[in-house]
C-alpha cells in the first residue's frame, strides 16, 4: 500500500509543471474596458484658483466726537441704503445748533435796523442836516452786519452737519458685520470702523492667470467675442457647481513680477437662495474671501481629440494612460493634456485619433501585460470607474 501511493504521489509531481499555466492560478489577462481616442466637440475649460471680493465694502466710522445711544441692527444681517444703524448722543448738538440759531436771529435785526439807518441817512443827506460821512458809517454798518450774519448762517450748517452725524446710516445695501463698539462708548473719528458693510449681488471672482494663458486666450478667441466673451463658471468649496455664471470685466493693466500672472476679474450673480430670507445666515452661496475654482470656458464648442477624463493617469513626470497594442498588451503613452472638461481630456500629444485606450480596470493593468479589451459600458449616468 505504501509503495502505490508513493508512486501515485511521485506521478502528480513529475505531471503538476505539465499543467497549464490558467489552471495553476485561475486568471488569464484582466479584462479591461477601453473606449477609442476620436474627436469630439469640447467646449474647452481651464481652472483656477479664485478669490470671492464685494463690489463694495464700507466701513462705518463716527463722523463726531458723542457716546453711542442705540445699535439698531442685528449683526450679520442685510441692510438696505440709508437704513439708520447708530444714534449717537444729540443733546450737546442739538444745543449747539440753537445756540447758533439764535446768532442768526440776532444778526438778522441787527441787519434790519443797519438797514433802516442806511436808509434815513440816504435822506437827509440832500437836506441842510444830512452829512455824507454818516451815510458812509451807515453803508459800512450794513454790510459789516450782512457779513457776520453770512458767518452765523454757516455756524448753523456746520452745527446742522454735526447733529445729522450723530445718525449713522448705511450708504449701501449690503450685509453689515458686527459691532465693535457696543453702546455706551465714546466713539470718535480716531475710533476706527465701528462695523463694515459688504455688498452681496453681484459679486467679483478674482483670480491670477498666467500671461501666456492670457494671450492664448485672447488669440483664441478674439475673432469671437474676445476674453469678455468667456463664460466664467464657479466650483464652490464642497465640489458642487455654482448655478450662476459670470463674465469677465477686467484685467489687470500690469504683470506681477513674481508670478508672471495677471489678475481678472469676472462679475457673478450671487442672489438669494431658495426660501432663504436676508436676514438668515447663509443666505446667499458667495461670501466676500471665499476660495472658490474658477473654470473659464470657451464660447463655443471646438473640435478635438479627446478621451473621458478618468482614463488619465499621473504621476511626478506628469500625465499618462494605457494604450492596448496590437498584440492585446498594455502599453503605457505619456500625453499632453490640452484645455480641458471636468468630464473629457483634450489631447494634444501622445495619443493618435482611432487608438485604443483603457478606461476601467486601470487597477490591473502592468505596462507590458496582456488584457482582455472589450468596449467600455459607463455603470451608470455620471458615473466614473475607479481606478484603484
Amino acid at each position: 500500500m505504501r509503495v502505490s501511493s508513493l508512486v501515485v504521489l511521485t506521478a502528480l509531481l513529475l505531471t503538476a509543471p505539465l499543467l497549464p499555466a490558467r489552471a495553476q492560478f485561475g486568471g488569464g489577462p484582466p479584462a479591461v474596458g477601453v473606449v477609442k481616442a476620436e474627436k469630439r466637440a469640447v467646449t474647452e475649460s481651464t481652472e483656477f484658483v479664485g478669490r470671492i471680493q464685494a463690489i463694495d465694502k464700507v466701513d462705518l466710522v463716527a463722523r463726531v466726537t458723542a457716546f453711542i445711544e442705540k445699535r439698531l441692527f442685528e449683526e450679520g444681517a442685510e441692510v438696505k441704503k440709508g437704513d439708520l444703524l447708530y444714534v449717537l448722543e444729540q443733546g450737546p448738538f442739538e444745543a449747539d445748533l440753537a445756540n447758533k440759531q439764535a446768532a442768526v436771529a440776532q444778526y438778522k435785526a441787527l441787519l434790519r435796523n443797519a438797514t433802516i439807518t442806511l436808509g434815513r441817512a440816504q435822506t437827509l443827506l440832500h437836506t441842510p442836516a444830512g452829512q455824507r460821512s454818516t451815510v458812509d458809517d451807515a453803508i459800512a454798518q450794513q454790510a459789516n452786519y450782512a457779513a457776520q450774519l453770512e458767518a452765523a448762517e454757516a455756524q448753523v450748517r456746520a452745527s446742522q452737519i454735526n447733529l445729522d452725524y450723530t445718525e449713522i446710516r448705511a450708504p449701501i445695501a449690503g450685509k453689515i458685520s458686527r459691532t465693535l463698539l457696543t453702546e455706551g462708548n465714546v466713539v470718535s473719528p480716531s475710533s476706527g470702523p465701528l462695523a463694515s458693510i459688504y455688498s452681496q449681488d453681484p459679486m467679483y471672482v478674482m483670480f491670477p492667470v498666467s500671461v501666456r494663458t492670457v494671450l492664448d486666450l485672447r488669440n483664441r478667441y478674439g475673432t469671437k467675442g474676445g476674453i469678455s466673451a468667456l463664460a466664467i463658471k464657479l466650483r464652490l468649496p464642497d465640489g458642487t457647481m455654482y448655478k450662476q455664471v459670470g463674465k469677465l470685466d477686467y484685467i489687470d493693466p500690469s504683470v506681477a513680477t513674481t508670478t508672471d500672472t495677471l489678475t481678472l476679474r469676472a462679475t457673478i450673480p450671487n442672489p438669494l437662495r431658495s426660501g432663504a430670507t436676508p436676514s438668515q445666515m447663509g443666505s446667499r452661496e458667495l461670501v466676500d474671501g471665499e476660495f472658490v475654482t474658477v473654470l473659464v470656458e470657451g464660447v463655443e464648442p471646438v473640435m478635438a481629440l479627446a478621451i473621458p477624463r478618468f482614463a488619465v493617469l499621473s504621476d511626478q513626470e506628469g500625465y499618462y494612460v494605457y494604450v492596448v497594442t496590437a498584440d492585446h498588451k498594455a502599453e503605457q503613452r505619456r500625453i499632453t493634456l490640452g484645455q480641458s472638461t471636468p468630464e473629457l481630456a483634450v489631447i494634444t500629444a501622445g495619443l493618435k485619433e482611432g487608438e485604443t485606450v483603457i478606461a476601467d480596470g486601470l487597477q490591473k493593468v502592468r505596462p507590458g501585460a496582456p488584457v482582455n479589451a472589450s468596449p467600455y459600458t459607463p455603470p451608470g449616468a455620471g458615473a466614473a470607474p475607479a481606478k484603484g
